[in-house]
């Protein structure tokens, strides 16, 4: 019985030491991938240059040189990532950071090696670059300016409309393509803003329609309107007869028409019979013809919609 005891008891105490052996070997083995990782080492990289402020006009050649051959020397905690992939991406401002050539960039990459250090962080030091210069090919698009054309469909609730225009964050965009592309190109149009029920004002983005093989730059304009309650108003104005020879007496009938026009309701105590203008052109009937056809010679920017209720008028000569 004593004996039995006796084994159990030593058969603890081995496994207890093997648990502490096993203890103190993670330990070990932790703070020897520690001591690794706080030494330093050098690491070849490839940084990747990618270009900001590149006109729109700029195309990259595929075939071109865009890689600096970096060593740069760090503890190895901040190598970890480089383990699985040894590339960095670096940003050049192609008007401030390179030489600009016929067809080409050149980046000085000894001479410029501080801006590498600073996209890398301060943690890496450069210990050696290659190569020297850095040629990087490109080619160029023709590009012209052309205006925006707004495809809209809006319907507006009972009794609003449109005050005025609509006003366009740009209008005109940039179109980026082959010469014989963009040649015969003299506007773009909007994808279809299209809105119903519409009573507040407009404020939204509608992007530029795709051209094939033509780049549109910006991509998206901003449009913006003002909507306001209308009201229609009818107002007699007197006829003006133009271009009427000195020595020829007429007698017209009616001396005034009646406009019917639409206004937001805003504007509408300030119409009066000045506001318009009413015209007869003389110079424009034949010789068996015994009336005119009224128009409008003026009329303010904000109303809409004028039509003359008399279609004609009648006249004699004296």
């Amino acid at each position: 019985m004593c004996s039995k005891k006796k084994a159990n008891i030593l058969e603890i105490l081995k496994k207890r030491n093997i648990n502490r052996f096993g203890v103190f070997l993670g330990i070990a083995f932790v703070f020897l991938i520690f001591s690794k990782l706080s030494s330093d080492y050098n690491q070849p990289i490839n940084v990747k240059v990618k270009f900001t402020d590149l006109a729109e006009e700029i195309i990259i050649k595929s075939d071109s040189s865009d890689i600096i051959e970096a060593v740069v020397e760090a503890k190895g905690f901040a190598l970890i990532p480089y383990i699985f992939n040894n590339s960095e991406t670096i940003s050049l401002n192609a008007n401030e950071d390179v030489i600009v050539n016929e067809n080409e960039f050149v980046f000085e990459v000894q001479k410029n090696s501080f801006l590498l250090e600073e996209q890398l962080g301060s943690s890496y030091k450069i210990r050696s670059l290659k190569p020297d210069l850095l040629h990087i090919s490109y080619s160029k698009r023709a590009s012209k300016f052309v205006r925006v054309k707004l495809n809209s469909d809006i319907k507006y609730a009972t009794g609003y409309d449109l005050y005025g225009n609509f006003t366009l964050s740009n209008d005109s965009v940039k179109i980026v393509g082959p010469t014989d592309k963009i040649a015969d190109i003299s506007f773009v149009t909007t994808n279809q803003l299209k809105l119903t029920e519409v009573n507040t004002d407009i404020k939204t983005s509608v992007m530029i329609n795709k051209i094939q093989d033509v780049e549109v730059f910006p991509k998206s304009i901003d449009v913006e309107a003002t909507v306001k309650r209308f009201t229609e108003g009818k107002i007699e104005v007197p006829l003006t007869i133009i271009n009427k020879p000195e020595n020829v007496l007429i007698n017209y009938f009616p001396k005034t028409v009646t406009l019917s026009y639409y206004v937001d309701l805003e504007s509408f105590n300030s119409i009066t019979p000045s506001a318009f203008s009413v015209e007869c052109d003389y110079s424009l009937i034949n010789n068996n013809q015994t009336y005119f056809v009224p128009k409008i010679a003026k009329m303010p920017e904000f109303v809409k919609r004028v039509n003359i209720k008399q279609k004609r008028i009648d006249f004699i000569r004296l």
